[in-house]
């Protein structure tokens, strides 16, 4: 059996997927609409949407199989999505890829199978719309082209939910995306008996760049702030424009202390920015810290207010160092 490689983006296609908040979520008739259609037009006994985690496949739509998700190194999918048009695997029996595979020696007997792979805007793939069935089977040009098309849906589908939950600005999440991924996030610290901590961040002197430099390079600066906060931030962090010139940071498994320190070098990146950017003014901003303990459930809303709170204080002319914990 041969192992799916890794896309060369995979660090930036797991970030895309992340922000979409897909996984482990209930079934959508958006999508269940498009399996059940895959079924009729194909005639086959399994079709799925599936979505590429970093260790699993995951079905976001599943007709035919009694499972919601695979391991991703066993998975036809995985390969898939390496090349931009669908994969077709006549008789899985007789392609040395997947000949001893576990889902062709095993449930579900997989023979045939044709996975289109699902690329967004940002040229990701984050999964396939696929095909499997128990017998061999071949996939003359029209098919293949019906199977691209019901895929192109697919891909429409989740570019609406990415437009619901991603700041249009900046290309990070917004508000509601950030609500629904950190409440996941804090519900697992709860379960687990982690710590976690928010920062909530606003820039100083905002509107003064905006009145002398005009809101185009306010927006500049609002863009690269965000920037910043993808390239200093782990892939695990939850980070988010709330609005304005308001951002947030979700930390999981972090304490106060180490919330210092990830503070200190993300200020330390700002002001490397500021010093090779020159544009005439400097990106400063402000922090209120709080963490989460888990002998409490979460109640994101109440973190949100009191990190808020604290961050005005560290405003000029209340702190001194410009975030308070």
């Amino acid at each position: 059996m041969l192992e799916p490689a890794l896309p060369a983006d995979e660090g930036c296609r797991l970030a895309d997927l992340q922000r979409l908040n897909l996984l482990d979520t209930p079934d959508e008739e958006r999508f269940d609409r498009l399996t059940r259609l895959a079924r009729r037009l194909f005639d086959v006994p399994i079709v799925l949407i599936s979505l590429l985690d970093s260790d699993r496949q995951w079905f976001k739509s599943c007709i035919g199989l009694p499972v919601r998700q695979t391991p991703r190194n066993i998975s036809f999918c995985g390969h898939a999505i390496l090349g931009e048009g669908p994969l077709v695997v006549e008789d899985a029996t007789q392609d040395p890829r997947f000949a001893d595979n576990p889902l062709v020696t095993g449930e579900p007997y997989i023979r045939f199978y044709a996975g289109h792979p699902l690329q967004i805007s940002s040229g990701s793939r984050l999964g396939t719309l696929c095909l499997i069935d128990q017998r061999p089977r071949q996939l003359n040009e029209e098919d293949r082209q019906l199977l691209g098309d019901l895929a192109a849906m697919a891909v429409r589908e989740l570019e609406s939910l990415a437009l619901a939950t991603v700041d249009e600005l900046t290309q990070i999440s917004n508000r509601r995306g950030f609500i629904q991924l950190a409440n996941k996030s804090l519900q697992h610290s709860y379960r687990l008996g982690h710590l976690a901590c928010l920062l909530f961040m606003d820039l100083n002197g905002f509107k003064q760049i905006n009145d002398r430099f005009g809101h185009a390079e306010g927006d500049r600066a609002l863009k690269d702030f965000a920037q910043l906060m993808e390239q200093e931030f782990r892939q695990a962090d939850i980070f988010a424009r709330l609005g304005g010139d308001e951002f947030v940071v979700l930390l999981p498994e972090c304490d106060r202390l180490q919330a210092e320190g990830v503070l200190g070098r993300f200020r330390l990146a700002v002001q490397q920015f500021n010093a090779s950017a020159k544009r005439g003014y400097d990106i400063r901003f402000s922090t209120g810290v709080v963490e989460y303990r888990p002998e409490q459930p979460p109640e994101l809303e109440g973190l949100l207010a009191r990190a808020d709170e604290r961050m005005y204080l560290s405003k000029p002319g209340h702190g001194a160092d410009e975030y308070a914990i």
